[in-house]
């Protein structure tokens, strides 16, 4: 259901979150080596996160992207939303433009059970559960 950029920007964040407690700033390239993304895919996601005020970043020589305390309480939806949008949510399973409530394609109903699924999943986790997956061993999204 998410984009494969919005896995990447994703990636990135729970990155971030697992170096929280090292209070280190991190390069594009830094992350775009863990997480194993394009530096340039990667540089243009980083700017809509801090954008959104999802990550931040600092200029300088011991400057770089990190995450906050605060941000850690944000809802996955918030990296979602910065990167698919919300409307992800709205689009019709098939890919069928003229779908709807009224005009449903063969599999909307059920289409739509999971869609608020994943909304729910988004909505009630926060980026700092993201980072467990990470240090229980599991490995990034995209890869």
């Amino acid at each position: 259901m998410l984009s494969n950029t919005c896995k990447i920007a994703t990636n990135a964040v729970v990155f971030l979150s697992t170096k929280i407690d090292t209070n280190e700033r991190f390069t594009i390239k830094e992350i775009a080596s863990e997480i194993e993304v394009s530096e340039h895919t990667l540089g243009k996601l980083l700017q809509v996160l801090v954008k959104r005020n999802i990550i931040f970043s600092e200029k300088g020589p011991s400057g770089g992207f990190y995450i906050s305390k605060q941000q850690m309480q944000l809802p996955v939806m918030s990296i979602v939303e910065a990167i698919d949008g919300k409307e992800i949510f709205k689009e019709c399973g098939l890919g069928l433009s003229k779908c709807s409530h009224t005009k449903p394609c063969s599999i909307h109903n059920q289409y739509k059970e999971a869609r608020d699924l994943f909304m729910d999943i988004f909505n009630n986790n926060k980026i700092s559960d993201l980072g467990t997956s990470v240090t229980n061993g599991l490995t990034y999204l995209v890869n």
